[in-house]
C-alpha cells in the first residue's frame, strides 16, 4: 500500500517527453522492484486521469496525463482508489474519461468512480480472488471540495455515508473472506487521527471490514488494530509523489500486510490481517530555476544526505509517528 499520486504541474512537466508524450516510469524505478513482488499492490490516484482532451491542469483543479496510471501498472500496482476530494475537478467529463481509462485495465481493481448506478452496484459487490482468498474492494471519499455531483448521478463520485457503506458491505460481506475499504478522510497536514476518522473506522469495523486504507491528509499518520484485532487501519499513507515542496509532504508511508485464511479440520474458516510491516519513502528532486526537477520516489533506507540532509533523523521522526499506536510495528518490507 502506498499513498497519493498527487500530480502537480511540476511532476507532469518533468515527465513530458520531446514528442509531447509523458513518461512517469523513471519516477517509480526505485519502487518497482518492491511493489512488483506482491499479489496485491494499492495506491491512491488523487488527481483525475482525464487525459489530454480535457487539458492538463494543476492545483486547485487537477487533470493529469493517463500515463500516470500506465507507470503505476508497470510497477505492479493492481488496486487503485479513485474516490478523492478532487474527483469532480473536471466535472462529469473528467470522471467519464477516467472511468473509460480504468475500464481498459482489466488486471486492476479500481473503485470510487463509475459511469452508471448499475456499474457502481456491480463493482462494490464484485468478488476478486487471489490464492484461493476472496476479497472485495470499495473506495469512498468524505468530500468533493464543494463541487457538486450532477443530480441523479451520485455514482460519479463515491461519497461516504453510513447508509451507503452499510448497504454496500452487507451486499458482499458473506461472499468474500476479506473486505478492504479505502477511505479519503482526515484533516489535511495533520499527523493526528481526528474524531471523524475514529468514528468511521469503528463503524466500518463493526460492519465487518477487515482492512481500512486511508488517504487525504498528505502526511503520514499512525496504524493500529481496532475492535479487538478484527480490523487493521492505516489512517494515512501520506503522499507517494507530489510537488508540495515540504519534507512532511515529500515523505510517504508504504505498508505491507498479509491476508491470512485458515480452513480448519472441522470446515470452519478463520481469517486475519497479519504481519504488518512499514517503510518510509521520500520524493527526491533537484532544484533548478526555482522549480523542482528529476522527481523520483526512493525508500528512506536508500537515501543519502545529498538527497535529504540529515535524512536519518527525519526517518526516526516519522517512524515514531507511524508507530504511535503500534509500538511493535516491524520496519522494512518483505519486498525490499
Amino acid at each position: 500500500m502506498v499513498g497519493d499520486a498527487l500530480i502537480h504541474y511540476g511532476v507532469y512537466n518533468d515527465a513530458k517527453q520531446s514528442d509531447g508524450s509523458y513518461d512517469f516510469k523513471p519516477m517509480l524505478e526505485s519502487i518497482k522492484p518492491i511493489s512488483s513482488k506482491y499479489d496485491l499492490a494499492y495506491y491512491n490516484q488523487e488527481t483525475i486521469l482525464g487525459g489530454a482532451s480535457l487539458g492538463y491542469s494543476s492545483y486547485p483543479m487537477f487533470n493529469s496525463p493517463q500515463e500516470v496510471g500506465d507507470a503505476f501498472i508497470d510497477a505492479g500496482f493492481n488496486m487503485v482508489s479513485l474516490a478523492t476530494n478532487h474527483t469532480m475537478d473536471k466535472g462529469e467529463r473528467g470522471v467519464l474519461a477516467s472511468v473509460d481509462y480504468w475500464k481498459k485495465k482489466e488486471t486492476v481493481a479500481a473503485s470510487g468512480q463509475w459511469s452508471s448506478e448499475e456499474e457502481r452496484t456491480s463493482s462494490v459487490a464484485k468478488v476478486y480472488e487471489v490464492n484461493n482468498i476472496k476479497y472485495a474492494f470499495i473506495s469512498y471519499t468524505i468530500w468533493t471540495n464543494g463541487l457538486p455531483t450532477p443530480a441523479g448521478k451520485s455514482y460519479l463520485s463515491n461519497v461516504y455515508s453510513e447508509e451507503k457503506a452499510k448497504a454496500d458491505i452487507e451486499a458482499v460481506r458473506d461472499k468474500v473472506d476479506f473486505v478492504i475499504v479505502a477511505m479519503h478522510w482526515g484533516t489535511e497536514y495533520s499527523f493526528k487521527v481526528d474524531a471523524a476518522q475514529t468514528k468511521i473506522a469503528n463503524y466500518l469495523s463493526n460492519l465487518g471490514v477487515d482492512l481500512i486504507i486511508g488517504a487525504h491528509p498528505h502526511v503520514i499518520q499512525t496504524v493500529e488494530y481496532i475492535n479487538g484485532g478484527k480490523t487493521f487501519v492505516v489512517y494515512s499513507l501520506g503522499n507517494f509523489i507530489s510537488d508540495q515542496n515540504d519534507i512532511d509532504n515529500f515523505t510517504g508511508l508504504m505498508m505491507e500486510a498479509s491476508l491470512k485464511k485458515v480452513v480448519n479440520p472441522d470446515g470452519t474458516v478463520t481469517k486475519s490481517v497479519v504481519d504488518p510491516k512499514a517503510e518510509l519513502i521520500y520524493t527526491t528532486t533537484v532544484k533548478r530555476g526555482g522549480m523542482n526537477h528529476n522527481f523520483k520516489v526512493v525508500p528512506y533506507p536508500q537515501l543519502n544526505n545529498t538527497q535529504l540532509n540529515n535524512y536519518q533523523s527525519y526517518y526516526e521522526k516519522y517512524k515514531k509517528i507511524v508507530s504511535e499506536r503500534f509500538e511493535n510495528l516491524t520496519w522494512g518490507l518483505s519486498g525490499e
